[in-house]
């Protein structure tokens, strides 16, 4: 029989196969709201039946899917990616060792002020845009640490144009990180330049 910490590996490289798939889906798919449809179908079939859900199996008994809000286009762009004070920062997690994070620029988002763009600069590389809003914390609002709009090394990636140097932001895909269900994981959170001071409604909400 197969050892547990084996079965554990296992289940998490196929949690990130499925993430990768949906996304991939996502950004095949032509109109946005139907995109998020998908999406949002998809992250509460992985939360709520998944063997590496963040959620506990008695959680996931319970489970009736997560409170996302309907899709605004008002809250998607395309944006390029726009020069940023060098900067970075070290996170520490328990299984990964000091996970070391660069800013290569930031993104302005109209009527709603800038996001730092991060890469991983260790193996694998990939982009990284946590945000955190005015809501944040609060009843009925978003994590107090922060959301994730963009994880690409595992899979939350909406696509980008290279040519001309821009990505998709869309802030109906933010997304709460494990760590807002389970203590045990560890999470990069938004950083002083993620965090922005208008509340942004969409996405998946907490609390």
């Amino acid at each position: 029989m197969i050892e547990k910490s084996a079965r554990t590996a296992l289940e998490v490289a196929d949690w990130r196969r499925s993430v990768f798939a949906l996304y991939d889906e996502v950004r095949r798919t032509d109109d946005p709201a139907t995109a998020h449809e998908l999406w949002s179908t998809g992250r509460d079939d992985l939360m709520g039946t998944h063997p590496a859900s963040p959620l506990s199996p008695d959680e996931r008994e319970r489970f009736n899917g997560l409170p996302i809000a309907p899709y605004d286009p008002a809250w998607r762009f395309e944006l390029p990616i726009v020069a940023a004070e060098p900067g970075g920062f070290e996170f520490p997690t328990g299984t990964d060792g000091i996970v070391p994070f660069e800013r290569i620029g930031k993104v302005e988002i109209p009527n709603a002020g800038s996001l730092d763009v991060w890469r991983l600069t260790t193996y694998g590389g990939g982009l990284f845009v946590p945000v955190r809003d005015a809501l944040a914390g609060h009843p009925g609002g978003t994590y107090g640490g922060g959301r994730y709009l963009l994880d690409t090394i595992k899979g939350a990636d909406l696509g980008s144009d290279i040519d001309a140097g821009t990505i998709v932001i869309d802030l109906n895909f933010a997304y709460n990180p494990s760590c807002a269900y389970d203590p045990a994981w560890a999470c990069p959170l938004a950083q002083p330049g993620n965090v922005l001071s208008v509340p942004v409604p969409v996405g998946e909400l907490y609390g």
